[in-house]
């Protein structure tokens, strides 16, 4: 027989299906698993941070329309009392005032510039006086950069 003839008699040759990506490899479904709880535990860790320092953000806000206005003396420690409040255990702050209060302020903020709150000795006055560019500066410092002990 012709070897012609017999290859004419051969059925055509089937391609292979293509290879889809559905339903994925055991090994997919575990890094899909691993990366939305990753995910999840990352996106949560980031709310929690965020809620805990809603009350900065609140107090930095609060701090520009003094800084806008020209904020007494009293006003600027009022929002350092308000912000330490709601920072700080109730117990550890609210009594705290003249040196107590300025030791509090240096010793919850790292490289806090003592010197620039030197204005908060002026406070219960009949007039408080406006307060300074260095004592905004200072307690927009503090309200950034304090540092609560979570226990």
């Amino acid at each position: 027989m012709n070897p012609e003839m017999m290859l004419a008699q051969l059925a055509p040759l089937r391609t292979p299906s293509a290879i889809t990506w559905w339903p994925p490899a055991p090994g997919w479904w575990l890094i899909a698993i691993v990366l939305v709880v990753v995910l999840t535990l990352v996106l949560r860790r980031l709310w929690r941070r965020r809620m805990r320092n809603h009350y900065r953000r609140i107090a930095l806000a609060e701090l520009q329309q003094m800084r806008a206005s020209g904020a007494s003396v009293d006003e600027v420690n009022w929002l350092l009392k308000a912000t330490a409040l709601r920072g700080f255990p109730p117990a550890e702050v609210a009594a705290l005032h003249g040196p107590q209060w300025h030791t509090f302020l240096d010793r919850t903020c790292k490289h806090f510039p003592l010197s620039d709150v030197s204005e908060l000795k002026q406070l219960y006055q009949a007039r408080a006086p406006v307060s300074s560019d260095a004592l905004l500066s200072a307690a927009e410092h503090w309200i950034k950069h304090h540092e609560v002990s979570r226990v």
